[in-house]
């Protein structure tokens, strides 16, 4: 929606699609046509066909003649005559016979189109006509600013200059007629170039604006609505909405325009609807209608003192119906139906956003901190429990051995032997009475060394 001729405006470089204006996702394409043409050989013998459309800012768009043959495609710039006098840039939009189709579909007569185009725009057109458009926000502004001093009731809304630079259309909306003859001559003397006022409706105003629904998409008007048809109050009667205005208005004001896309679908349900049925007449009371399924054919019905519903299908009611007209009344409204409910489906992507709570990180500190602290407990038992072991085996007397046997000496034993039993106690007796007893032959050592050095 940024290109010159979308209903923004804004230059050639729009921001989003960055397609310089022929993009198919958004408000570039309004009005767009397919050439399903495109592809296709022509006879040897084929002249095209000499007129071809031109779109430009908004929604306007119009043919013009193209007598010099220039070679054009869709999207190019093109340099046209004005209807005031100058010249105007605009967008090849549709060429060859697909022209001829829409000319036959808005009922204009080849020999209606006066207005022929130039050439192709060159390098200081374009800069010229980028240069115009740059001026429109400012000059908008500006004739809002004169319109309250004049205290006058009308709203402007949007500016097109013409590619020359030399006039400027102003759009705006009023509840009635409005005397500008000030205004405009305020508005030449300030901006030394020629004023035409157009007014417009409110649905005109917001496909020229463009902006979000509350559906959440842009608006249909300004992407590829162009018809405005009337929407009146019963189109949402007819599918039972709640007539509440500021849900059912658009950005417009008016009522939206959807509301009109699915009424015939809704209208041809109807027809199967019995009318007029408000209540129907039994033994046990009146009951009054309360709810219309109009697709699955369902009428709920509810008894005077009672708060449940009771659904009946239309042949049930028309059956009532008519034993009412002829003046039965019947015990009570029949079988009640059973709706089935299905399960509501438990889906397993409920946390795709990652909704994780604040504490999150908290809570992984506080289990860290007792699984450590767990550990630390349960080390300190262990050696709780393996320094009372070593007390009491140190405690313990020396019971002697059943058959005892002299001890070898280190002559008697063998050298595997006498290493076997050092690696044995080392590998099974890591105890701390060893240790110390180790220590203590060592300092002796070191003591006798030392005397013998004396």
């Amino acid at each position: 929606m940024g290109c010159g001729s979308c209903s923004t405006g804004g230059g050639c470089s729009p921001a989003g699609c960055k397609s310089n204006g022929s993009c198919l996702t958004n408000g570039c394409s309004k009005l767009d046509v397919y050439d399903w043409l495109s592809h296709m050989d022509m006879p040897t013998n084929y002249k095209p066909f000499h007129i071809v459309e031109v779109k430009f800012k908004g929604s306007r768009k119009e043919f013009y003649l193209n007598n010099d043959n220039i070679y054009l495609e869709a999207g190019e710039l093109v340099v046209v005559e004005a209807a005031t006098g100058g010249y105007d840039v605009g967008h090849v939009s549709i060429t060859g016979e697909l022209v001829r189709m829409q000319m036959t579909k808005r009922r204009v007569k080849e020999e209606e189109v006066a207005k022929k185009i130039y050439r192709k725009a060159t390098v200081a057109d374009v800069e010229k006509w980028k240069a115009a458009k740059d001026l429109e926000w400012e000059t908008m502004h500006k004739s809002r600013t004169l319109a309250l001093q004049l205290n006058l009731s009308m709203k402007l809304s949007d500016v097109d200059y013409q590619g020359d630079k030399t006039k400027a259309t102003f759009y705006y909306t009023a509840e009635g007629r409005v005397d500008f003859r000030e205004l405009i001559k305020k508005m030449a003397e300030q901006f030394r170039i020629r004023i035409e006022m157009r007014q417009i409706g409110m649905r005109q105003e917001a496909s020229r604006l463009g902006g979000i629904g509350s559906c959440g998409r842009e608006l249909c008007c300004s992407t590829w609505l162009t018809d405005f048809k009337t929407v009146s109050t019963s189109a949402a009667r007819y599918q039972n909405l709640s007539l509440n205005t500021l849900k059912l208005a658009g950005q417009c004001g008016k009522l939206k325009c959807c509301l009109n896309y699915e009424l015939d679908t809704y209208m041809d349900a109807l027809k199967y609807i019995p009318d007029n049925v408000n209540f129907l007449k039994t033994e046990k009371g009146d009951a009054r209608l309360q709810k219309t399924d109009i697709f699955k054919k369902l009428m709920w019905f509810s008894y005077p003192r009672e708060e449940s519903w009771v659904p009946l299908p239309i042949s049930r009611v028309k059956e009532i119906q008519k034993m009412n007209k002829e003046g039965i009344v019947p015990a009570d409204l029949g079988e009640i139906i059973e709706i089935e409910t299905k399960p509501v489906k438990i889906l397993d992507y409920e946390n795709v956003v990652g909704q994780d709570s604040l504490t999150r990180l908290d809570e992984r500190r506080n289990s860290n901190a007792k699984k450590k602290n767990n550990k630390n407990r349960n080390k300190s038992k262990a050696n709780g429990q393996s320094e009372n072991a070593l007390q009491q085996r140190a405690a313990a007397p020396a019971t002697p051995a059943a058959n005892p046997q002299p001890a070898k000496t280190a002559a008697e034993r063998p050298e595997g032997e006498a290493k076997s039993t050092n690696n044995r106690h080392k590998k099974f007796r890591p105890n701390r009475n060893n240790k110390n007893r180790q220590d203590n032959n060592r300092s002796e050592r070191n003591q006798g060394d030392n005397t013998d050095k004396q």
